[in-house]
């Protein structure tokens, strides 16, 4: 193990955030028991987490749908080597739902035997980075530097995290070894719906028309960024401080980025992109008016 830059702590080659983190439970990962119906959300930060953590909720829990249960959706869906709530996760009842942004390499071996379900949720990186940008100088109160110099510590992989082309190739790069779903962030804010139906379908979860949408109806964006069960308003003052003036959930559009960088920022993005990714089957959308 080696230390990163304050915040980070580098273990086996991946940056995970220190004051997250319970070391023994980070160096024992790969003896975690995975069950069989144990259900994972699988992201590289800032690409969905929090709205999936949602979704799952409400396909899950019939009081959350109706709005009578008073669980947030963090204890819902924990996020697994951030268990900042201190959860006992072997005497959870299942199914078990967990929320991660480990890499392929350090998830519980128990997974790559196909054991549990995963759904890894992509998003394209230019809006990960704007938001991630946002999240670090706001919330996290940890970037203190300009969104330039935030690019590059981006682009090194010198974030929580690490490298997002490492991430998401990884995670494709092995998918046989894993019961995994792959969708994209920009397709479930496009077609909500469509969204809900896949996921249920790989779950294998029925629900009837009212749920259906009583599901869309509490995780449209709007409607999550209210919602104090969903949003993580008391949970960043907890964990940051009250000095914290941003959002977990900020905007959760399409193309952001353009508001952000700078044309040659964008091209050397472009650049380095379109060397990282040569022949990459997962398909991106850039702006909203995207098909």
């Amino acid at each position: 193990m080696e230390d990163g830059d304050g915040f980070l702590f580098k273990f086996k080659g991946y940056y995970f955030y220190r004051k997250g983190i319970d070391i023994d439970f980070i160096e024992n990962l790969d003896n975690f028991e995975i069950r069989e119906d144990d259900v994972f959300i699988i992201t590289y930060p800032k690409s969905g987490t929090v709205w999936l953590q949602q979704l799952l909720s409400l396909i899950y829990f019939e009081e959350h749908r109706r709005g009578t249960g008073k669980l947030q959706t963090v204890d819902q869906v924990p996020f697994f080597e951030y268990n900042f709530r201190q959860l006992d996760f072997g005497k959870r009842p299942s199914p078990r739902l967990f929320s991660t942004h480990l890499p392929y390499n350090l998830v519980p071996s128990g997974l790559k035997n196909k054991k549990g379900k995963i759904i890894y949720i992509y998003r394209n990186p230019k809006d990960v980075l704007c938001s991630y940008f946002h999240f670090g100088t706001n919330v996290i109160l940890q970037v203190t530097s300009t969104f330039e110099r935030f690019m590059e510590q981006f682009l090194e992989g010198r974030v929580i995290g690490s490298l997002w082309f490492d991430h998401i190739k990884g995670w494709y790069e092995h998918k046989s070894l894993f019961n995994i779903q792959f969708m994209m962030y920009e397709e479930i804010n496009k077609d909500l719906r469509g969204s809900v139906l896949k996921i249920c379908k790989f779950l294998g979860k029925e629900l009837s028309e009212e749920n259906i949408d009583a599901v869309m109806t509490k995780a449209t964006f709007e409607n999550m960024k209210y919602d104090p069960l969903a949003n993580y308003d008391d949970i960043i003052k907890t964990a940051y401080g009250k000095n914290v003036k941003g959002h977990f959930l900020r905007k959760g559009t399409i193309g952001d980025w353009k508001n952000h960088m700078t044309v040659e920022q964008n091209e050397r993005f472009d650049k380095i992109f379109q060397r990282e990714m040569k022949d990459f089957p997962l398909k991106f959308i850039w702006d909203v008016n995207e098909d």
